[in-house]
């Protein structure tokens, strides 16, 4: 099979060779899939800059979210999935033709859904789903703060607050992109290049104070975060792109760690805040069955109309390198998906 293999870090023009492996199989509780096509995400680009601990070691293929056709089963009880269309998670390994995944983390499309966004229900909005509605709850009227609104799981968020009925306040880093989310329904979208949005939103909240934050950046908004929140406030925890993209190795790491600070538990149960900490990886791994529910749920939910996944582009897989390093430069909206 063809694979996209991520061959040594640092620039995406260097780090991939398109190039034949040996097929995958499926193993017991599994099923393998024939890809028509596989979507990026910023875990992606930080794997690939060396900076993602749980990714496999040199020489491999990476990527989680796909879409394709069910077409061998690791165990018989698993064959009612021959020939049906799927769109799913796996552990690394969708960077390629064949996929072997757990049957957990899959579920059935229609043959008319659109490839590109069919990828962005496993891991945008799988994330945003487990995130907003099994980790936690959103309710009519919470006031809610969304950091990359325009990207994947940006969207996906955006989507599931209108649906509860919050207020939205959310950040992004172009005038196109505000634009874009003034478009979707964001209350109060802000260029967080053009202004601190931690004094825009203190001054928009008017003496009141967040519900919740939704923060995949970490760094050095996470004290700003903190201080937005107020009493039964949560913040969500699910990337860290302030580190990614920067040089300095160990050293930017450490700065990045320090700019965080320090956190006494007790202040949390004092203030009754909570901080909470989302890795996909780890939820398929401990609690796999909650995957399966998101995507269930999440197909439901598409076909309600209530939520519509973005499609950012749609590229061939010889372009794979120029859309990965626009990933990880903030120049993308939208799901990022590559077709065979």
């Amino acid at each position: 099979m063809k694979a996209a293999v991520l061959v040594k870090n640092g620039k995406a023009s260097e780090a991939f060779q398109i190039k034949e492996i040996p097929d995958v199989q499926a193993k017991a509780g599994q099923v393998l899939v024939q890809s028509e096509a596989f979507g990026l995400n910023f875990a992606d680009v930080m794997a690939r800059n060396g900076l993602y601990r749980e990714a496999p070691p040199l020489p491999s293929v990476l990527g989680y979210d796909f879409v394709g056709r069910v077409v061998a089963t690791g165990s018989p009880e698993l064959n009612y999935w021959l020939g049906k269309r799927v769109a799913g998670l796996s552990r690394f390994g969708a960077y390629a033709e064949l996929i072997a995944t757990q049957a957990d983390g899959i579920v059935e499309i229609s043959e008319s859904l659109d490839a590109a966004k069919a990828t962005a229900l496993g891991t945008q909005y799988a994330t945003a789903y487990h995130s907003a509605c099994q980790l936690t709850k959103l309710h009519a009227g919470d006031r809610v703060l969304i950091h990359a609104a325009a990207g994947g799981v940006g969207t996906a968020l955006v989507q599931l607050a209108l649906w509860k009925g919050c207020t939205i306040f959310a950040t992004a880093g172009s005038d196109e992109k505000i634009e874009t989310l003034k478009k979707a329904g964001v209350h109060y979208p802000i260029n967080y290049r053009k202004k601190d949005y931690e004094s825009e939103v203190k001054r928009l909240l008017a003496g009141k104070r967040l519900d919740l934050t939704f923060n995949p950046i970490a760094g050095s908004t996470f004290k700003k975060d903190l201080r937005l929140l107020g009493s039964s406030g949560r913040m969500i925890l699910f990337g860290a792109a302030e580190r990614s993209g920067k040089k300095g190795g160990k050293l930017a790491t450490l700065k990045f760690l320090w700019s965080m600070g320090l956190m006494m538990p007790i202040l949390l149960m004092a203030k009754s805040r909570s901080i909470m900490g989302v890795n996909m990886l780890k939820v398929a791994d401990h609690r796999p069955e909650r995957i399966g529910a998101a995507l269930q749920d999440l197909v439901e939910l598409m076909n309600q109309g209530i939520i519509d996944p973005k499609v950012g582009e749609i590229v061939g897989i010889n372009d794979l390198a120029r859309a990965h390093d626009d990933l990880e430069h903030r120049r993308t909206e939208g799901k990022i998906a590559v077709k065979w």
